[in-house]
């Protein structure tokens, strides 16, 4: 730390408080976003799946539990204890729920983003139990009398500026993948499950698609809603789903495979089970869950990986158009019978039109995993830089040098790290 910093409690610098215990009784499809623990993301950001909301004529007598811009989460309880997140714009309006302290920057005293850096450092430099360990709960005088140091407030926002430019380019290509599976999903739904180019040519509209691709559909439904000429298969006749393999946290060894599991990575081993792209699914615990992996990986025996008869990206789309999370078959131990996914019927395109989708399709997952190793790589700036920053052992004037580049961050990227 350098001379002109100074050490405080955070309570010094930020109010911290506490969420509400809302009743699931109240909970409605529509309303207010209820933010749990389990919609803070592993990289931090919000996310809306499995999202609860609260009806707005109840909001108001919750007031003090609203959001705002640039509050630090810190995942206080539980088997996420240590997760730390930082809530944006898009985020709200929100509402906070309970095992969660909330941490907001006092405006006088520290910038609301070097804060969320600070705390975020201090998290994964001196709370290594919060991961793993016995111990199950932080208390809030154990958080507000954190030791942060911190410049002046100017300092602060130059740093918050250059790790946030970093997040920031790694949310917008977040934002870009979401657009590229939903471009890739809607077109899926279009051609295979809405049969959008047969109802048009029904209707007498103008054609979409070009002529060779728009000819490969036929003019009508037949009696069974499908278009005509499509047979019916069963999902066997395109995919097989093999079970993973045990791995306990104790038999991995250190190395760069992601292990699956029905939530997704749960951590890293030397070996790979399958080699990638692969599409896991989820088995036991987040049941028809799906994942895509480009790399090669370790599927573990909560989940099924495919073992694709059809393109694999035919297969990774017809599965997540399939009703996989309403389908288990055990209500004490959530789990997906893959038999009963084999025998679901579907509508059967052409060979030519599964192709031309496949073939779609693989170009938007090709620009997604670029997208996705560009943010790997904007990540590891940041997560080198940071240290360097809230400690005061990098200048500023340094680091911009790395952040005018950012766009192409690797080569650089070597330099600060030796």
């Amino acid at each position: 730390m350098r001379a002109e910093w100074q050490q405080a409690p955070l309570s010094e610098l930020a109010d911290l408080s506490g969420g509400f215990a809302f009743k699931s009784s109240d909970y409605a499809e529509t309303g207010r976003f209820v933010l749990r623990t389990l919609n803070i993301a592993d990289d931090g950001s919000i996310s809306r799946d499995d999202a609860v909301y609260l009806p707005e004529e109840l909001c108001p007598q919750y007031s003090r539990f609203e959001l705002q811009p640039s509050d630090t989460l810190f995942v206080m309880v539980g088997a996420t204890l240590g997760k730390v997140g930082y809530v944006r714009e898009k985020d709200l309006p929100a509402l906070m729920n309970q095992n969660m302290w909330l941490i907001r920057a006092k405006p006088t005293v520290s910038d609301p983003r070097f804060i969320h850096y600070a705390f975020r450092h201090f998290v994964k430099e001196s709370l290594g139990w919060a991961s793993g360990s016995a111990r199950s709960f932080l208390r809030r005088d154990d958080a507000r009398n954190l030791q942060i140091s911190a410049p002046k407030l100017p300092e602060q926002r130059a740093i918050a500026h250059i790790l946030g430019t970093l997040d920031d380019k790694i949310e917008l290509n977040r934002r870009r993948n979401q657009t590229l599976e939903a471009m890739a999903r809607a077109l899926f739904k279009d051609w295979f499950v809405d049969f959008g180019p047969v109802r048009a040519k029904m209707e007498g509209r103008e054609p979409y698609l070009p002529a060779d691709l728009w000819q490969l559909f036929p003019d009508r439904l037949d009696d069974e809603g499908k278009p005509e000429g499509w047979e019916t298969k069963r999902i066997s006749d395109y995919l097989s789903l093999a079970y993973g393999k045990s791995l306990p946290a104790r038999k991995r060894h250190h190395g760069n495979i992601p292990v699956y599991g029905s939530g997704g990575i749960t951590g890293f081993h030397n070996e790979a089970l399958v080699n990638g792209p692969a599409v896991i699914v989820g088995r036991k615990g987040t049941v028809g869950s799906l994942h895509w992996e480009d790399r090669p990986c370790f599927p573990i025996d909560t989940v099924f990986y495919v073992q694709p008869a059809a393109p694999l990206p035919f297969c990774y789309y017809l599965l997540e158009s399939l009703p996989l999370r309403d389908m288990n078959t055990d209500a004490a131990v959530p789990g997906l019978n893959r038999e009963n996914v084999y025998r679901l019927e579907v509508a059967a395109p052409p060979p030519e039109l599964v192709s031309n989708y496949a073939e779609t399709a693989s170009c938007f997952r090709e620009n997604i995993a670029a997208i996705s190793k560009d943010s790997e790589t904007l990540a590891q700036l940041r997560d080198t830089l940071l240290p360097k920053l809230i400690s005061g052992e990098l200048r500023i004037a340094d680091a911009e040098k790395f952040i005018e580049r950012a766009e192409h961050p690797a080569s650089h990227l070597r330099r600060i790290m030796s």
